[in-house]
């Protein structure tokens, strides 16, 4: 039986628009020889591409104040409809390069291995996560049953995944060069970032934007807060052809 890859984001609230939906299954659609599934999971449907499909967002009995990222721990449910080699994306990557070993490389979970891990946030990062539908219940449901206690424990649900999975020892990551920071790792340093464009480190295929600036933050070229007094981008052309 053939291998069903499946690619999946996340847009829930008003923090990012349709566009960036549309823009990272275009980036997708261009960026892969395999044949893909792409689904988004959204209460705003609106304005997303009629090629991709909308499913609702899985239902989660979530306190108040308790998102940072928690909601994506759903896709792991008995019931979330998927088969395959299943790819999470944020909404905010931007691919540069040919996604097809992030389906084919060996592994039931793998993910990015944080540019700075720590206590608060654990050894990986879940922007882009791949995972083997249907064999990780066990972390859905674990939350599920004990919410308050991994909410005091753990500060968010990347820190969570990469804590239990690393545990039991069922945690792989991507090669590093494949998944790049834009802030740390193509931006400049001061002050060469005020009159040097961001760069594509060698072996990167996907860019991870984090926090401040965001890749429509880096379109025009800004920066925010007090960071824009040592810290600037100049908008790189390769942002230009890479996030459409």
């Amino acid at each position: 039986m053939a291998t069903t890859y499946t690619a999946v984001c996340m847009k829930w609230g008003n923090k990012y628009s349709s566009e960036y939906v549309n823009r990272l299954y275009n980036m997708v659609k261009r960026n892969t020889t395999l044949p893909f599934k792409f689904i988004c999971y959204t209460e705003i449907p609106e304005g997303v591409s009629p090629e991709v499909e909308i499913r609702p967002l899985p239902e989660m009995k979530l306190p108040d104040n308790v998102e940072r990222g928690w909601r994506k721990l759903s896709l792991f449910a008995k019931d979330a409809e998927l088969e395959g080699r299943v790819l999470f994306l944020d909404l905010d990557t931007v691919i540069v390069g040919n996604i097809d070993p992030f389906f084919t490389i060996d592994g039931d979970f793998r993910l990015i291995r944080h540019w700075k891990p720590s206590e608060t946030q654990g050894i990986g990062e879940t922007g882009v996560y791949r995972f083997k539908a249907g064999k990780f219940s066990d972390l859905y449901e674990y939350f599920t049953e004990h919410m308050m206690e991994v909410k005091a424990k753990y500060r968010h649900e990347q820190a969570y995944v990469c804590g239990k999975l690393g545990e039991e020892g069922r945690l792989d990551f991507w090669p590093s060069e494949w998944t790049p920071s834009f802030k740390y790792k193509c931006m400049r340093a001061f002050p060469a970032c005020f009159f040097k464009e961001p760069i594509i480190p060698k072996g990167a295929k996907m860019i991870i934007f984090h926090g401040n600036p965001t890749p429509q933050d880096a379109m025009e070229g800004k920066i925010r807060g007090i960071k824009k007094l040592f810290r600037h981008v100049i908008t790189p052309g390769w942002l230009k052809d890479s996030w459409r």
